[in-house]
């Protein structure tokens, strides 16, 4: 595993639980509003899994699971094995995808080694290679919601919009088709250093334009989160 970052603690990633996030190298997309830039255009630094099991070890009294993030951590063919090591240490473990393996989300269910899964969904999908920066199977994509939906894990699927890329029937879509889920998170732009493209290229939205659309399309998830 190419182990690129990490966040000792988190509050706010797994619900309920606290966490700490391992960001795994590379990614297939390149969405241009990305704020894990530095993830993504990796600069070979690496996280050895010694160093990552130690750290465990140390802190396994204050943290009840581990979230593998990225980049697009279904990539590395060693994820599997890397992630059994983390169960087999009594913790809980979140993954984040983008959902273009969707065999390789299957694999990991059927051996009950994830207990939470959220999938980041780019845009509707008449225009997801255009959000995602990269050509984009969408098949897979509809695979992998398929999957989640029917796991007997707990999972959320999360958009984040800028106004440059999504319009707000973008967002209505994209919820009709999840609808029903879990969980729907739209998580509003936030500029920064990070950002793939660069600062001051893509801008948030007024917060409450967002409520008014949490308020269209609240009836259509058990939870839904407006993050303004």
């Amino acid at each position: 595993m190419y182990i690129a970052g990490h966040e000792k603690t988190s509050f706010i990633d797994y619900p309920d639980k606290i966490c700490t996030m391992y960001f795994v190298a590379s990614c297939n997309f390149r969405c241009p509003y990305c704020h894990n830039g530095h993830i993504v255009a990796w600069d070979g630094k690496n996280i050895d899994e010694e160093e990552v099991f130690s750290f465990l070890k140390k802190r396994k009294p204050f943290i009840d699971a581990v979230c593998i993030s990225g980049g697009e951590p279904t990539l590395h063919k060693d994820l599997h094995g890397f992630i059994k090591k983390i169960k087999e240490r009594g913790f809980l473990v979140k993954l984040d995808t983008n959902g273009t393996h969707p065999r390789v989300l299957a694999a990991l269910l059927d051996e009950k080694l994830l207990d939470y899964i959220a999938m980041d969904i780019k845009a509707p999908f008449h225009k997801y290679g255009l959000v995602a920066g990269a050509k984009v199977d969408i098949e897979d994509i509809k695979a992998s919601i398929n999957i989640i939906r029917h796991s007997n894990i707990d999972y959320e699927f999360r958009t984040t919009v800028c106004k440059e890329l999504h319009t707000k029937e973008d967002i209505l879509e994209i919820a009709a088709y999840i609808n029903p889920s879990k969980r729907y998170s739209i998580q509003n732009f936030k500029d920064g250093d990070t950002v793939l493209a660069g600062t001051n290229q893509f801008h948030p939205y007024d917060p409450g334009i967002l409520e008014g659309i949490g308020k269209e399309i609240e009836g259509y998830f058990e939870k839904l989160k407006i993050q303004k």
